[in-house]
């Protein structure tokens, strides 16, 4: 009975030393982020801050000038991924008349996820 005892013992620490060694783990390793990509993120708004559902978010690349759209959803957001981080853009979003102010994200932003909020403001006569 002591042999058995004697033999659990030891398995038991030869295990914890095993799993030990090897370190188990359940998280994966993630490899850095590409930093020549980033995406864009906001919500569009009114002047009461409530989200606006079905603007039209337009992206404009100044390097050669295509514009892509965005129409948000009920939560009043957008995102545009995969945007190259060595060229500039200008954001802006309309919706019935109303239109926010140009926003720009330049290539001196830094970040690989920027928010931009565009606040909507009665269009100017």
């Amino acid at each position: 009975m002591r042999r058995i005892w004697i033999a659990l013992g030891l398995g038991l620490v030869l295990f914890t030393l095993g799993a030990a060694a090897f370190q188990w783990t359940s998280e994966k390793k993630d490899k850095p982020r590409d930093r020549s990509h980033r995406d864009v993120a906001g919500m569009v708004m009114l002047q009461d801050e409530s989200p606006v559902s079905g603007a039209v978010v337009k992206l404009k690349n100044l390097r050669n000038l295509q514009v892509r759209s965005f129409i948000t959803q009920t939560d009043g957001k957008y995102v545009f991924q995969n945007l190259s981080s060595s060229v500039d853009f200008e954001l802006k979003a309309e919706f019935k008349g109303m239109a926010s102010a140009t926003k720009a994200l330049t290539i001196y932003d830094t970040r690989l996820d920027p928010v931009i909020n565009l606040k909507l403001e009665p269009a100017k006569k």
